[in-house]
């Protein structure tokens, strides 16, 4: 079946939880209406499914190719790619200065679920060129933003992102990459890089990689690193392209899925030294590279919807398909060999509403975190911009980790949904499977995201920033309660014992950490769930609320919010539980007993 962009469904998170009708009137999103962000989500869906959709299954069979150093493409990925340059699309949330578009990030991660539905490998290469373009803008000199930012807006050139070393992967303080000043103001790099999405490929005609590595003499550790522009091919003062820089691939990775999508070992100064510029300030490229990075955390979030609403609408449809058994209220004369769509079995149907109910609860924080991100940056008023920024940071680690978890478990969903048929290739629900596993890893795995959240965001104002989130919360559970709307079942109380047991559980972190940090962290994890599960069911119970006066189906959204509440977010207190009781447990084998 052909993917079919979920319009409807992004529309009412984008007005919800994305507040779209909120920044239209504050001026947020440059005139934009909702109409012609509709459009714009439309037209995204139709690139995605005329264009996108039909390579996506070729592409995992084929998968990129390597040979004497340049890295093959699967057939189609090239005009594909033009068509999406020449469509705009590369360039929606550019700034205008550059070339681009400048949409917020709310329409442009609309734009990039859809894409990465239809095609996770290709919505892969203008992901990190965005977050490339982002880190530019925040940290470069005015020299390289106007040499470099607009073939990358446009996407003439695309950007990667060089972090991990083959003995170094999340601990980046171990990196060994140097770059050496030379006279001219350049620096010559050498090392090795791996795990770099698109490192090689001939989709464009430059490759812009941005590459953390360490001055001779710099401390050690990561107050030591300093980020380095390294294009593929030099840019002459002119704009025109030089001398091949020295930089290459070395060897594509084996992967369990995302074949089609070059994952390079990256290997610069093999013989005179790569050529790269200063991005920011020396010993400082922490700084820039987490701009890239919490862009890419977003988008990866962002990828965890994608697949799961793609293996959604696979499942469905084949669940409506094909026939198997009988139902208690088939008639008991009907004939032997007259049997039911397995989708009027009550726990295919439990199963389906269940992957609904995930996915949209997903959408909603991905789409609130691009929304606060859009009012940190569009707010006039200095406490109103530092609460937008605030909440972004506190959501960040939620959108990327809880959504690419539901990815996985979405995807796996599908599978069981074909039975032994999802377990054949042909069906293309295994793709799904295969390409999902890896998103949980991207960007910091989930594990370094959860430890971020409980060390990093939850502390922010000792706490204060989290507890003003769960008040707005627990407005929700009062409006859904006075709605006095039946459908919702026991939403209204499943969300208040998700707040209550995300408070505690809080307070309990916050208390912990400074004494007994691996007593904390042992339950950063099931936090980060059960903080997932309370945003999701708030996001959703207040999308059903709206849904009426937004034009949309509130049959659906409140029986999404219910079936979220009831069956996901019932979990909380058992969450709770594991934190805060968890973890003597979990520590009392010693490394050396598990190892043995």
């Amino acid at each position: 079946m052909t993917y079919q962009a979920p319009v409807d469904d992004i529309m009412l998170s984008l007005k919800s939880a994305g507040r779209l009708e909120e920044m239209v009137a504050a001026g947020h999103l440059d005139g934009l209406d909702q109409e012609t962000v509709r459009a714009i989500v439309e037209e995204a869906g139709k690139f995605a499914s005329d264009v996108l959709d039909p390579l996506n299954r070729p592409g995992d069979l084929a998968g990129a190719q390597l040979s004497d150093g340049k890295v093959a493409t699967p057939e189609g990925w090239q005009q594909a790619y033009d068509q999406f340059v020449e469509g705009g699309w590369a360039a929606l949330p550019g700034p205008a200065r550059y070339g681009g578009q400048g949409l917020p990030e709310t329409v442009a991660m609309a734009a990039c679920e859809i894409w990465n539905a239809a095609n996770l490998s290709f919505g892969l290469c203008p992901l990190l060129t965005q977050g490339a373009i982002g880190a530019l803008l925040a940290t470069g000199s005015d020299e390289l933003k106007e040499k470099y930012l607009p073939n990358m807006i446009a996407g003439a050139w695309t950007g990667t992102m060089n972090l991990t070393e083959p003995h170094a992967g999340s601990d980046l303080s171990l990196l060994k990459t140097t770059a050496t000043p030379q006279d001219d103001g350049t620096y010559r790099l050498r090392g090795t890089k791996i795990y770099i999405s698109y490192g090689e490929h001939e989709l464009t005609e430059n490759i812009i990689h941005f590459v953390l590595a360490r001055l001779p003499d710099a401390p050690q550790g990561t107050r030591g690193i300093s980020l380095f522009l390294v294009p593929k091919m030099m840019v002459n003062d002119d704009g025109s392209l030089g001398a091949r820089n020295d930089v290459i691939c070395a060897g594509l990775e084996h992967k369990m899925g995302i074949h089609a999508a070059p994952t390079c070992t990256m290997k610069y100064g093999e013989n005179d030294g790569a050529v790269g510029y200063l991005v920011g300030e020396v010993n400082r490229g922490l700084n820039a590279m987490f701009i890239m990075m919490n862009a890419a955390r977003l988008a990866v979030g962002v990828q965890g919807v994608s697949l799961a609403d793609r293996a959604t609408q696979r499942a469905t449809a084949y669940a409506v398909e094909r026939t198997q058994g009988k139902t208690p209220g088939t008639a008991k004369d009907a004939p032997v060999d007259q049997m039911v769509p397995i989708i009027e079995h009550a726990d295919i149907r439990r199963t389906l509403v269940t992957m609904k109910a995930m996915t949209q609860a997903a959408r909603t924080i991905c789409f609130a975190t691009a929304a606060a991100m859009d009012r940190a940056h569009g707010e006039t008023d200095d406490a109103a911009r530092q609460a937008a920024d605030q909440e972004a940071a506190l959501l960040t680690p939620i959108a990327k980790a809880f959504s690419t978890d539901i990815g996985c478990e979405v995807a796996s969903m599908g599978v069981q949904v074909h039975g032994g048929m999802g377990f054949v290739e042909e069906t293309g629900a295994a793709q799904y499977f295969r390409d999902a596993r890896i998103l949980p890893i991207y960007e910091g795995t989930n594990g370094i995201q959860a430890i971020d959240l409980v060390t990093r965001k939850l502390t922010m104002g000792g706490g204060a920033v989290l507890r003003a989130y769960l008040d707005d919360c627990a407005t929700t559970v009062d409006d859904v309660r006075a709605s006095n709307l039946p459908g919702f079942g026991r939403t209204a109380d499943r969300l208040a014992s998700a707040i209550a047991a995300t408070r505690d559980s809080a307070a309990w972190l916050l208390e912990t950490l400074p004494g007994e940090t691996d007593a904390a962290l042992a339950g950063a994890t099931p936090f980060l769930r059960l903080f997932g599960l309370t945003a999701g069911t708030h996001y959703l119970a207040r999308a059903a609320l709206a849904a009426s006066h937004m034009g949309h189906d509130q049959h659906e959204a409140i029986t999404l919010a219910r079936v979220f509440a009831e069956t996901q977010a019932s979990a909380a207190e058992g969450l709770q539980t594991t934190i805060m009781e968890g973890a003597e447990g979990v520590l009392q084998l010693s490394p050396q007993a598990l190892a043995s």
